[in-house]
């Protein structure tokens, strides 16, 4: 039944896949119209997100954002479905590459590269930044992702992600992959989101985002500096629609000589640069802040370096 269920969704994934991009765009115009005014997906999230991300904007100006965040999200679906069958050249054509130089230079040296980088534009059409390169041709575009409960579904995303040279990588195999990577001297540029919740177990550093105190992910940062990878913000920029320029910012060539904390800091200043630019292209349905400083502080301890649930909440 499993193998049924994930070829029946796969066959209609693929079907829809073979429209012309145009048509994926009417489609997205229409299920718009559904999400947004029917089902109403997470909409009272995204307004007190908005709200508290931009109390500078009036409430004019915040829902025109929340209308075209989800015009964005409809077609960010469209075109992740896109990738099934588009070709490479034709993808091309709608996502360019800038800073893939500065990636190859790494490789020449003989080390490898890693990017960071949020639930920003379509994040699903960077598994195409290895056909941008020219110099390493070979060198291995590693897509980091957690698994899906629903078997179907995980496979799905993972024929997506790598119908286009990616490889993808469990979480949980990430460090493993890379070690494996690095014994058999192969180069490889792996893409990490970091903007995820983390769990209170995991908040070991609070930075300011978005007119927020949140708690961020630090695993990233310490899996690249075991690396000593070089590592680069990836911001992405949307144009116009069916178009994404994709820029690779060098943060730091090696990851082992930066502080503790220095890189998910930085990353975190040049994602709200991108968030601040153009806003709508944020994943504003995500419940980002849902766990807060005041809390954690009340039901944890923080000892050595370690997060301890205090006896009472236990």
């Amino acid at each position: 039944m499993k193998r049924l269920s994930y070829h029946l969704l796969y066959g209609i994934a693929y079907s829809l896949s073979l429209l012309p991009l145009c048509v994926h765009y009417v489609l997205s115009d229409c299920i718009f119209l559904i999400v947004f005014y029917i089902v109403r997906y997470r909409r009272k999230l995204v307004q007190n997100n908005l709200s508290d991300s931009f109390p500078e904007k009036s409430q004019l100006e915040r829902s025109q954002l929340e209308r075209q965040f989800y015009h964005w999200l409809c077609d960010y679906v469209a075109e992740t479905v896109k990738l099934l069958s588009i070709s490479n050249e034709s993808l091309l054509k709608h996502i360019e590459f800038r800073g893939v130089e500065e990636l190859e230079k790494v490789f020449d040296e003989g080390r490898n590269c890693a990017a960071i980088l949020g639930h920003y534009c379509n994040w699903e059409w960077l598994s195409a930044t290895g056909l941008a390169f020219q110099r390493h041709p070979s060198a291995v575009m590693g897509l980091i992702y957690h698994p899906l409960y629903n078997e179907a579904f995980n496979q799905l995303f993972i024929d997506i992600r790598s119908s286009h040279g990616g490889q993808c990588v469990p979480k949980q195999d990430i460090l493993r992959s890379l070690i494996s990577l690095k014994r058999e001297n192969r180069r490889s540029l792996f893409g990490y989101i970091s903007d995820q919740s983390p769990k209170w177990e995991n908040m070991h550093l609070w930075v300011d985002f978005l007119n927020h105190d949140t708690p961020v992910f630090t695993g990233a940062e310490r899996i690249m500096q075991k690396m000593n990878d070089a590592v680069f913000y990836v911001d992405m920029q949307r144009p116009r629609r069916g178009k994404y320029i994709c820029t690779f910012r060098l943060i730091t060539n090696e990851a082992a000589k930066e502080e503790e904390f220095a890189i998910t800091r930085r990353f975190f200043e040049l994602l709200e640069e991108s968030i601040r630019r153009q806003p709508s292209f944020y994943l504003w349905t995500h419940n980002r802040w849902k766990r807060g400083r005041e809390e954690f502080n009340r039901k944890y301890d923080v000892i050595d370096g370690k997060i301890i649930r205090k006896e009472e909440y236990k």
